[in-house]
């Protein structure tokens, strides 16, 4: 199941959350009960990001290619596709061209 196009109400926190130099960019929301997720920007280039969280990455726009840390396989995500990440994790994502757009969620 793809990633929702909108939140409604929902609170936003203005404050970006920039890492990389600005290459990638997201902005966290809060639903109603309390969950949180984070609405993101990836520009060309590879990365690295640790996770305290279990995350699900949804893929709403744009391409990807991911290594969750200890595992052995390099995959390569698009719209409509995600991936998890476990807690106390990390996972490396390389994009190529264009930007790629996503959803965070933070798995319990």
């Amino acid at each position: 199941m793809p990633a929702p196009e909108r939140f409604d109400n929902v609170t936003a926190v203005a404050k970006a959350n920039v890492y990389f130099d600005g290459k990638v960019v997201s902005h966290t929301i809060l639903l109603p009960g309390g969950e949180k997720k984070t609405l993101g920007l990836i520009y060309p280039g590879q990365f690295h990001f640790g996770t305290d969280a279990a995350e699900r990455m949804e893929i709403v726009a744009g391409t990807c290619r991911v290594k969750i840390d200890g595992s052995p396989a390099t995959t390569e995500y698009a719209a409509g596709q995600h991936f998890d990440v476990p807690a106390k994790s990390g996972f490396d994502i390389e994009v190529a061209a264009g930007i790629c757009e996503y959803v965070c969620s933070f798995l319990a």
